[in-house]
């Protein structure tokens, strides 16, 4: 059976919710947790000056944080990846350049008095402007995903292997240009393209862990403690090991989501997987407005304990913003409108998961 064909079966397209695959909205659900989870504790800790118990999770999930979520983001491009470049680019380059142009708006009108303070405005419109070139603060993500959907595309038609050597030769490299588009394609495109390559051989590892539980647990544990390990050492930033605890970390996060859709625990989890790009685009709004306040009312000491409640602030504080659009008919903000899709609109389109 051909990978698009596997996936079809799988369930794996962009219709309704019905269709979508459980374990792959858990699997984004730990993974965007994880990266509000970074930029909490990681704001809390430079703003205070000192770290917290928080500081231990944060460490344990940067081998495998982003690697997963791109590898995830690729899974479902080979169903639509022969699509005609009109809806292709709509679907994969419009829509989170959309999004991205709202959001990078919305962040500096909370940021900009700040900047100006510390220069002028002449330099935050500047600022602005290279925002478009240089992406801002948390939403490089969005900015990253469509050069990697267009760069698949562009080269679908040359050797897999040859493109995923190279890829990885990037990742391995450590390449550092103080551009972040450049800097994090070499770092990440791996990932994503592994993600569309191997796609079968990753819902195997999904099915292969619902059918054997109790074994899945014991690869589970293995994997904890070497990823532990080689955090505590320093040796998880090596060359290779980093490339193998990306992968083995995809691998855990893939098979935790399916331990947990098959046992039916932590919906919210599920919840967030399934607004992953919501949570994503709105959480730095409550994160910053919770530790802020924490930090001035100095009413939880624990900097650990005030890490943690700023990453569930975080969290909730982004779902309660996009409840609260919808209600005031400010869809906009989660939603793409008519007049910015360049392709007939699929029926009862929505704001759509980064994949």
């Amino acid at each position: 059976m051909a990978r698009s064909d596997t996936i079809a079966a799988a369930g794996l397209s962009n219709a309704p919710s019905a269709a979508r695959v459980d374990w792959v909205d858990y699997a984004k659900g730990i993974c965007i947790v994880m990266v509000v989870m970074m930029h909490s504790v990681l704001g809390v800790e430079l703003a205070a000056g000192q770290t917290g118990f928080m500081h231990v999770a944060v460490a344990f999930a940067k081998p495998f944080r982003m690697p997963d979520f791109f590898l995830i983001s690729g899974l479902f491009l080979s169903v639509v990846i022969d699509r005609d470049w009109r809806t292709y680019l709509d679907r994969k380059v419009v829509h989170f350049a959309y999004f991205y142009v709202v959001w990078v708006t919305i962040q500096f009108g909370f940021k900009a008095p700040a900047f100006a303070a510390e220069t002028s405005w002449r330099d935050v419109g500047l600022l602005y402007l290279e925002s478009f070139i240089e992406p801002f603060g948390t939403l490089w993500f969005i900015y990253l995903l469509p050069i990697f959907f267009v760069v698949t595309k562009l080269t679908r038609k040359l050797p897999p292997l040859a493109i995923w050597l190279l890829a990885a030769a990037l990742e391995t490299a450590r390449i550092t240009t103080g551009w972040t588009v450049i800097d994090e394609f070499c770092s990440r495109f791996v990932y994503f393209y592994s993600g569309y390559l191997f796609a079968p051989y990753v819902f195997a590892v999904s099915d292969r862990a619902r059918k054997h539980p109790a074994l899945a647990l014991g690869a589970l544990a293995a994997w904890a403690l070497i990823n532990a390990g080689l955090v505590a050492h320093g040796a998880s930033e090596w060359k290779i090991v980093s490339l193998a605890l990306g992968f083995a970390g995809a691998c855990a996060i893939i098979t935790t989501g399916t331990l947990l859709a098959r046992a039916k625990w932590l919906n919210f989890l599920h919840f967030c997987g399934e607004h992953s790009i919501v949570i994503y685009l709105a959480f730095f709004l409550p994160m910053a407005a919770t530790r802020t306040l924490l930090l001035r009312t100095g009413v939880i000491p624990d900097i650990g304990t005030m890490s943690l409640i700023v990453t569930i602030a975080g969290v909730l504080g982004a779902l309660a913003i996009w409840q609260v659009a919808l209600r005031l008919n400010a869809r906009f903000l989660f939603e793409r409108p008519d007049a910015f899709w360049i392709a007939p609109r699929k029926a009862a389109a929505t704001l759509q998961p980064a994949e």
